[in-house]
């Protein structure tokens, strides 16, 4: 909610966002956040409905009743340490704006990699008005697949999730996604159950970051307590829904496509090896760190 309210004009209270500003950094640094100084900031452009540039100019004002009141509540989930892409509810992928909470996945800039990667992909299978098909499997907040929708104009893209929930958030993000929204279909299931049978053999680029955390494997806190867990681990061993898409890579994907995998560093050996042992021609790419994070793999023509 904006501070801007008309409704909350006459309420006009004492304190001024800088007041605030300084006592939210104090609190975040007090709870042991890595960014306290960052984190209030985004929560002061929040309430306030300000873009960064504007933050400056907000500053010196007085803050309304009603804004002290949604400033209190989201310093108090943060400091509590809840994620501050939860806590404001939005978070940047690419250039998308993205509607984010515990349904999904917080978006990240190795998937912001992925994207790329796979965007490439499209653009080399696009041109002479070619529509290129893309299948997002396990889309969560609908990051890598409204990205590749937004940026190639000659994409459709099927979304598909399992869960209900993580769905519901993708279709929030589509409602918002202007003219792209037309060439995405969000679809209900797990893999490639999901999707129409006429698509069989007929997939340019698959694309998907699905959970490769073994069950057992430890996970930050900031990770494990807020995130859902069905979305991060895959199972035992952590790399089985890698495995599920690969093995139905051959039957769905078309000759001379695509798959873009997201993956933990000591899976993505594994994950190219087996697509050459089934004749693809698979590279490994890193993220911003340096670590292997990627896998894609082009099906021979």
């Amino acid at each position: 909610m904006s501070d801007n309210d008309p409704e909350a004009a006459d309420l006009e209270g004492t304190v001024a966002w800088s007041e605030l500003l300084a006592e939210a950094t104090t609190r975040f640094d007090r709870a042991g956040l890595e960014s306290p100084a960052i984190d209030a900031r985004r929560i002061v452009e929040e309430v306030t409905g300000s873009e960064p540039s504007e933050f400056h100019g907000v500053l010196d004002a007085l803050v309304t009743v009603r804004g002290i009141a949604s400033f209190d509540r989201l310093v108090a989930r943060r400091e509590a340490g809840e994620p501050l892409q939860y806590v404001v509810g939005r978070w940047g992928f690419r250039h998308l704006d993205l509607m984010v909470d515990r349904r999904v996945l917080i978006p990240r800039p190795e998937t912001e990699v992925v994207a790329g990667l796979a965007i490439e992909e499209v653009v080399a299978r696009s041109g002479a008005g070619r529509e290129v098909v893309v299948a997002d499997l396990g889309t969560g907040s609908g990051a890598l697949g409204f990205a590749i929708a937004t940026e190639c104009a000659a994409a459709r893209v099927l979304a598909t999730d399992r869960s209900p929930d993580a769905l519901a958030v993708a279709r929030a993000n589509l409602a918002g996604l202007g003219r792209a929204a037309g060439r995405v279909s969000l679809h209900e299931g797990s893999w490639f159950d999901a999707l129409p049978a006429s698509l069989r053999g007929a997939i340019d680029v698959l694309v998907s970051n699905p959970p490769y955390i073994g069950d057992d494997e430890e996970l930050p806190a900031v990770v494990r307590e807020w995130e859902p867990a069905e979305a991060l681990r895959a199972g035992p061993v952590g790399d089985e829904a890698l495995q599920t898409i690969l093995q139905g890579a051959d039957e769905w994907v078309a000759p001379g496509g695509a798959v873009v995998l997201e993956m933990a560093s000591d899976q993505t050996a594994v994950i190219a090896d087996r697509f050459r042992q089934a004749g693809w021609q698979a590279s490994i790419y890193g993220d911003l760190a340096g670590r292997d994070r990627a896998v894609v793999a082009r099906k021979r023509s």
